[in-house]
């Protein structure tokens, strides 16, 4: 198989969490363990951290590998979900797996592959554990895919583990309550291993408080800081504080201020991230945010508010498992917005969302594509206005 029909086998076959939902959640670790035994246990051959959280933590992986690459470190770094390149998921110093890599893994465990029942993203996890350790990496960073408890990453022992912001997203999977998920999220706390906490959020305080308390994991709460990065909007603040203090906790590695400077401020140069308050161009400026959940798109519309323009037009979609209602309460009402599907099995049908927009009394118009809704508001913006295009990943990576 060549790389885009090895691609096209592992999307057919294996249930994929990005197309499917959580109908492809496993909801068990003894399938990446066994996988992992059958590897030679690569995960145990570099260090790492450890990112988890419902906002911030895909943000906040990437600054973590931007300062340690600026600090003269090979660096691993593993995230999902990925916009347009499968490759994405993982890197090493801001360079994409490489498609023979990609291809041979598959073409040389395909026999133990289809003989158990990995999901897609046990799969990834994986090859990514593999990758790193035959690349010789001097640590990964490693962002946890949903969850934390037992999500397939959740087998590493790392040198230091992040929790960023909570907020309630496939409660369907993690529980309808802040304390319910910040249980799991807490399940990445390691014993005797150090665990920084990015925000201090009532709800969940105790939860992290109790688990660290069990295995003598010293926990800390980032302290506020005025470093700044190159990931635009204010909601970055707070991850920033996270990763600064991780890089504090972090032993073993010399880290000296200047990286911690430079390597926050290069991040997209450092690591190729996209979709985050990424300004694709001016006059009129168009705005990507893959912000997709209540807490998100709470900053993001919050940072929106706060941003100079004559009008603002929003290209909005959304998937099916997210709450409609509680997001579109968030949205400016003064908005204009282009509603639309991204091409996906999950994505929410456009009436649906026309139906609660015109009930909200938002001005709306429905289209066929994110294409056609983007060519729209840029034909119907003047050179003041600014366009915002987001509600879901996969909204956004359909333009970048």
């Amino acid at each position: 198989m060549n790389y885009q029909q090895t691609l096209d086998w592992m999307f057919q076959r294996l249930p994929n969490y990005q197309l499917k939902g959580t109908k492809a959640y496993s909801n068990k670790l003894a399938p990446i363990i066994e996988f992992c035994n059958y590897l030679n246990q690569p995960q145990e051959q570099f260090k790492s951290i450890h990112v988890a959280g419902t906002n911030g933590k895909g943000s906040s992986s990437h600054m973590l590998a931007s300062v340690l690459q600026e600090a003269g470190y090979r660096v691993g770094l593993y995230t999902s979900p990925h916009l347009n390149d499968f490759r994405e998921r993982i890197k090493i110093s801001g360079q994409l797996i490489s498609q023979t890599e990609v291809v041979e893994f598959i073409k040389l465990h395909q026999p133990y592959i289809e003989g158990h029942q990995l999901s897609f993203f046990e799969l990834t996890v994986a090859m990514a554990f593999d990758h790193f350790a035959k690349q010789a990496v001097d640590i990964a960073i490693i962002e946890v895919g949903l969850g934390g408890r037992l999500d397939s990453t959740n087998i590493i022992t790392p040198e230091v583990s992040l929790i960023t912001n909570i907020g309630f997203d496939h409660k369907e999977v993690l529980g309808s309550t802040l304390p319910q998920i910040g249980v799991e999220k807490a399940g990445i706390i390691k014993k005797n291993t150090p665990v920084v906490i990015s925000e201090y959020q009532e709800d969940t305080w105790e939860v992290f408080q109790k688990r660290a308390k069990e295995l003598k994991a010293p926990l800390y709460l980032a302290e506020k800081t005025t470093y700044k990065s190159d990931l635009i909007g204010s909601y970055q603040q707070k991850n920033i504080n996270g990763v600064v203090e991780v890089i504090k906790r972090l032993e073993g590695f010399k880290i000296p201020e200047n990286a911690v400077v430079v390597g926050l401020k290069k991040v997209v140069e450092h690591t190729g991230l996209l979709g985050r308050w990424q300004l694709l161009q001016e006059a009129p400026s168009i705005i990507l945010d893959t912000a997709h959940n209540a807490e998100g798109l709470a900053y993001t519309m919050k940072q929106l508010q706060e941003t100079p323009k004559h009008h603002l037009r929003i290209v909005f979609g959304m998937v099916q498992d997210k709450e409609l209602d509680k997001v579109v309460e968030l949205l400016p009402k003064e908005a204009i917005y282009y509603l639309c599907a991204p091409m996906n099995h999950r994505a929410m049908p456009v009436e649906r969302l026309e139906d609660i927009f015109n009930q909200k009394g938002l001005v709306n118009s429905s289209h066929t594509s994110v294409q056609q809704a983007l060519d729209r508001a840029k034909n119907e913006a003047s050179k003041e206005d600014v366009i915002y295009v987001g509600g879901s990943t996969f909204v956004v990576a359909e333009v970048v």
